[in-house]
């Protein structure tokens, strides 16, 4: 019985592809009334103004959470305490390199850093290094040790996949805990045994259980749903139109009717059927979820 959870950033309204992400990612507990949690990763998100909105737009849908949602900016002390265990023993470092300058190292010949998306510059500064770093003004980011460790996995979608892992940051440079590592820090916390997110993610998994394995955690199982496309084929945006809830209603469709279409899209129902979210749990199998993404029709914009 996989304990799940939809983890939203509260930084716009839900679009019909985090709809139709959270829809799996709550049949895929519910089928076997397994408890599913709503988590707001909202830790260095820009605006922080749609917790309401996005869990009534979930609330329209049908689904339900157990507990109340929770909210990463209540957790700080938990991720600084993961940090804190990285530094004492010894599996971060300090990186002063600025986004410019990884970009100017990784369009060097790829054998001057092993092809990684970040080439090791501060891996083996000298302590005198960092301190005359630290006194021309830069504060420094914390990167672990990974070295490229290929990290092999089978996602319950997409199926089998291996990815490098490069010397990632778990905390910014202005002191906050990065999001590679917190995410896996509230799943630890909260027991989540299935994680089911859009596989705009996929790559970033295996970073994700090299973390499990660097605190000794037992990781979860993954399942990364396709995402919803506009109709030229683009990631969801607002300039796309009729995209939220919201704005299916102002053209004449019910928030039963989005769902309809989202549950015809997994195979589950019929389009136009009239379902709430338990109807779609008949017939439901997460390994069976379609691995295209979704291409909206010009009359749903």
């Amino acid at each position: 019985m996989p304990t799940g959870r939809f983890a939203p950033s509260p930084s716009g309204r839900l679009h019909l592809g985090n709809l139709r992400t959270a829809l799996v990612a709550w049949l895929a507990a519910r089928i076997d009334d397994s408890p599913f949690y709503l988590r707001f990763e909202d830790l260095g998100a820009r605006q922080l103004e749609h917790y309401e909105s996005q869990l009534t737009d979930l609330t329209r849908f049908g689904l339900d959470f157990d507990g109340e949602p929770i909210r990463q900016l209540d957790r700080l002390d938990s991720y600084r305490d993961a940090v804190s265990d990285l530094q004492e023993h010894g599996l971060v470092y300090e990186c002063f390199c600025s986004r410019s300058e990884i970009r100017r190292a990784a369009s060097a010949p790829h054998d001057t850093f092993a092809g990684y998306s970040y080439p090791g510059t501060c891996r083996e500064l000298t302590m005198a290094q960092r301190r005359s770093k630290i006194a021309s003004g830069r504060s420094p980011a914390l990167r672990i040790f990974a070295n490229g460790t290929k990290i092999p996995f089978v996602d319950q979608v997409a199926g089998y996949q291996e990815f490098e892992v490069d010397d990632f940051v778990v905390q910014r440079n202005d002191g906050v805990p990065a999001y590679h590592l917190v995410v896996v820090v509230d799943d630890a916390a909260q027991g989540v045994e299935q994680v089911v997110r859009a596989n705009d993610l996929l790559e970033s998994t295996a970073r994700h259980l090299f973390i499990y394995r660097t605190l000794g955690l037992e990781p979860p199982s993954h399942a990364h749903v396709p995402l919803v496309l506009s109709p030229s084929r683009e990631r969801l945006a607002k300039r796309h139109g009729a995209v939220t809830l919201d704005d299916q209603e102002a053209m004449g469709r019910s928030p039963e009717q989005v769902l309809s279409y989202l549950g015809w899209t997994l195979g589950l129902c019929d389009a136009g059927d009239a379902v709430a979210a338990r109807d779609l749990l008949t017939g439901f199998e997460l390994s069976r979820t379609p691995t295209d993404p979704v291409v909206l029709p010009v009359e749903m914009v």
